[in-house]
């Protein structure tokens, strides 16, 4: 806590439990005798948010300060080391002198949800593709023939394939006949296509690569980690499909070119869906990265195409959603062929 000239008033860890910031509170306002109080933080969700909701029930008014903006104006303070109370006292003096800094406000109760789900489906997403790496990786050691046969990203069938058969030899043992109608009895369309595919990889290879059998063992783990991740998605869009039409904004969002339920839903949990708390189009703009960055200043040479500081979650929002509208836009086909 620090005054209008910069004197530090207080300065004292709290831990994060509503006694504790409640007693923060008080002291603070007691401390302020009347004057303006000023919060600030350089997060705006995660663990600051019980702080957060404490602070607007009590009608305060808080700063957001970028962590990057903390991180370099940090350097210009005394002082080395990297402390809990140096980055406190960097970002209650930013909220003193700065101007251009923009109030937070917390989030509403759809839009929060939605800004978790999203979150949980990009982490789940993150670890799919990882798995999907892995198996392939672990294929690629022991039957290339087969790994380089599917794309076990898309291809349900190729998974299930795996769950039973992931040998050259197991695979030329059960036949084709055989491991079309067991495919087909577990719900393949396309059995015929794939088994004739796993037949083919497995006659190309006759060589047993050594430590195939704990190989196989990995693959199967995989597999299933595969399926579970992919039932897990698709319970979270059906999840995030029904939560986004409760928003009052969700209509307007997908009716652009692009927008469907999960990115509409990932726009609203990014900007707490309140686009006033940007002020102007073109301050939105710039927290999207959707501005080129000047070239002048001795940067003509660089590669920095957009501002160093940005919201990545909305740029991948409108990247994600233009690419989309190609499909069914004329217009976003337009853009795209100019630029």
């Amino acid at each position: 806590m620090i005054d209008a000239d910069g004197k530090r008033l207080l300065s004292q860890k709290i831990p994060n439990d509503e006694p504790a910031l409640l007693e923060l509170i008080a002291a603070v306002l007691k401390r302020a005798d009347g004057d303006v109080v000023l919060w600030a933080t350089d997060l705006n969700h995660g663990g600051p948010a019980l702080l957060i909701a404490i602070l607007v029930a009590h009608g305060q008014s808080i700063l957001y300060i970028p962590g990057r903006i903390v991180h370099h104006a940090s350097k210009l303070y005394r002082g080395e080391g990297k402390t809990d109370a140096k980055d406190a006292a960097v970002i209650a003096d930013q909220a003193r002198m700065r101007r251009d800094l923009q109030p937070l406000r917390a989030g509403g109760e759809i839009s929060t949800g939605l800004r978790i789900l999203t979150a949980r489906r990009a982490d789940k997403s993150a670890d799919r593709v990882r798995a999907i790496n892995r198996l392939q990786a672990q294929l690629l050691e022991y039957f290339p023939a087969l790994e380089r046969a599917f794309d076990y990203s898309r291809s349900k069938a190729a998974l299930l394939l795996l769950t039973r058969h992931r040998t050259p030899d197991g695979i030329r043992r059960t036949g084709q006949t055989r491991l079309q109608a067991w495919l087909k009895k577990h719900g393949t369309r396309s059995s015929a296509a794939v088994a004739q595919a796993a037949i083919d990889a497995a006659k190309s290879q006759h060589t047993t690569v050594p430590a195939q059998h704990l190989g196989e063992q990995i693959v199967a783990a995989l597999t299933r980690e595969i399926i579970t991740l992919n039932e897990e998605l698709a319970d979270l869009d059906a999840l995030i499909s029904q939560r986004v039409t409760e928003h009052q904004h969700t209509q307007v969002l997908l009716s652009m070119p692009g927008f469907g339920p999960v990115l509409a839903a990932e726009f609203l949990g990014a900007t707490g869906g309140d686009l006033t708390v940007f002020q102007t189009a073109d301050r939105f703009a710039g927290v999207a990265g959707l501005v080129p960055a000047p070239r002048d200043s001795g940067r003509i040479s660089g590669n920095h195409h957009r501002p160093r500081c940005y919201d990545r979650r909305l740029l991948r929002v409108f990247y994600l959603s233009s690419l989309s509208a190609l499909k069914s836009c004329s217009a976003s086909r337009t853009v795209w062929r100019s630029t």
